[in-house]
Formats: structure tokens, sequence, C-alpha cells
């Protein structure tokens, strides 16, 4: 008789989960080299960063991009991340003995890290999806042949130099009042309608979300730009400096740690020497993205575009 064999669904679970894994530590390689450019390069105003953001933007099917390629993948790892959590067991804190402890160890540390960097994620990446793709994101109106995008901003001293530098415009709420048609025209031509209607579109897309004192609305005909003055409005908050820079710092350590773990897991690193240089190798690259990602957060407003 033929014996029967079948590979035990905790296998596949495991492995679909160091994939996705995989998949995104790639993803936030070129998330985090996309917002360097709003800050590294001084001198240049984002100008790296808005091109980016702009070609990706243009990209055929983004929404069907997004969806498959990069929010499947997260929810699985996240799915499969959870289950995980609630069976894992850190035993890298010293104990009163009645619990195996063994500190001394590296990879035993790193596991615990791993988990406690695990949380910080879950909350991290559904906060950031939530403030950065949606409740920050730039509102759009078309106007004439040209689409127009809006942010909503606090006004600070640096803005009024950066506008005319930039190429975008500075809307109070007195300026958007002027903005609004006072009624609807009577037998008008089709050109006079539309032109109606595309300026109430535009007057409601500025309004979706009412300012308050000190704010002002930026306008800009370009993707990037709008989305280069949302992020300079993130970090220019002492709150937002604080947690998007324990977010990327354990985004770093989750994900290259896990790349590590990920050779071993494939049987790609099998023995002593290439584990050590594929620690070397995922230690750097932590580095160097985490350095990308801090760049960023820290040196977007206050190093780049401040003034």
């Amino acid at each position: 008789m033929t014996a029967s064999f079948s590979i035990p669904k905790a296998f596949i679970a495991r492995r679909l989960h160091s994939l996705t894994g995989l998949f995104i530590t790639l993803y936030l390689i070129e998330h985090l080299l996309v917002n360097s450019q709003a800050a590294l390069w001084i001198g240049e105003d984002g100008s790296g960063f808005v091109r980016a953001v702009n070609s990706i933007q243009n990209l055929p099917y983004l929404p069907l991009i997004e969806i498959f390629l990069l929010a499947v993948p997260i929810l699985i790892h996240m799915w499969w991340g959870i289950q995980y959590l609630q069976t894992s067991a850190s035993n890298s804190w010293r104990t009163d003995g009645s619990i195996p402890a063994l500190p001394e160890y590296p990879r035993n540390q790193a596991y615990t890290w791993q988990r406690i960097t695990s949380w910080i994620l879950l909350v991290g990446i559904m906060a950031h999806v939530v403030h950065m793709r949606f409740y920050e994101h730039p509102a759009s109106a078309q106007m004439g042949t040209q689409k127009n995008y809006m942010v909503r901003l606090d006004r600070d001293a640096g803005l009024e130099t950066l506008a005319p530098r930039l190429g975008f415009k500075l809307l109070d709420q007195t300026d958007i009042a002027k903005q609004r048609p006072l009624g609807e025209p009577e037998k008008a031509s089709p050109v006079a309608m539309q032109e109606y209607k595309q300026k109430l579109g535009w007057v409601n897309a500025v309004e979706k979300r009412p300012l308050q004192e000190g704010q002002v609305i930026a306008v800009t005909d370009n993707f990037g730009m709008a989305e280069l003055l949302m992020v300079r409005e993130t970090f220019k908050m002492p709150l937002m400096l604080a947690l998007y820079t324990i977010f990327v710092l354990s985004a770093c350590f989750h994900g290259f740690n896990g790349l590590w773990t990920f050779m071993i897991s494939w049987g790609i690193t099998m023995n002593e020497t290439s584990q050590r240089i594929m620690r070397t190798v995922s230690t750097g690259l932590m580095c160097l993205v985490g350095f990308m990602g801090l760049a960023a957060i820290w040196g977007t407003y206050w190093i780049n575009l401040k003034y």
C-alpha cells in the first residue's frame, strides 16, 4: 500500500506567514526609501519625494495593487501573527525559577522583542493607514481641465515662504467663502452649468472638513506636492515625532529580524557561518532602512522644509 502524505496545516500557515512577512519587509524598504527623499536631499525641497509619489500614483490599476499586493498580505500576516502571539511565551526575562528563563542568550532576547514589536505594529499600522490614507489624505476636485488637491494645515511662518517656492496656494476661510457660487445660474449654457458644478464641487471638497482657528487649506495641482505637505504637517508635531519614531524602529527590527529567521526557516542559511553572515546583513539593512525612516520623521519639517 502507498502511504498517504499531506502537508500539515500548521506548516502551511507558518510558511504563508513567513512569505507575507518577507513581502512586507520589501515594501518597508521601498516605502521608507521614498519617504526619506522628503528630507535627505536638503535644498531640493522634497522634489525626489514628489516625483516618486507621482510615479506611484500614476501606476495602472493602483487600487487593485493596494488591495491585493499590500492590504491582503498585511492582513494575512497580522491574522497569523495574532494567533502566534496568543501561544508564544518569552523566556528572556529573569524569573523566580518557577518558569524557564534564559536571558543571557541574544536570540531569546530577539524573540521577545519580535513579540513586543508585533503588538506595537498591530496598533501602529492600523493607526498609520487611518491617519495617512483616510483622515489626512488630500481631497481632490476638478477645475476645468485641471485636477486640484487640497490639504488642511496648521498655519506656520514657513508656509508663506514655501507656497511661492513650491507652487501651491494657501486659502483661509474667507478666501474659500469667496469662491462659493452665489446660486445656480438660470437658463445657463451647458458650458456655464459645467463651470458652476465644477466650482461648487471644488468648494465642497475644500469644505469637506471645516477649518479650525489658525488653519488654512493648501491647494496644488500636484498630488505628490499635496502628500509632501501632509507629511510635513504630520512631522512638525512633537507627539507624532515620538509615535512615528517608535513605529519605524519597531517596523525595522521586526522586519529584518524576521528576514534573518526567514532565511533559516526556508533552508537558505543552514550552518553557523551562513547564519552569522546573514545576521550581519540583516543588521546592516535594519540600520540603513531605519536611518531613512528617521530621516523622514526628523528631517522633513525640522531640517528641509521648515522655511
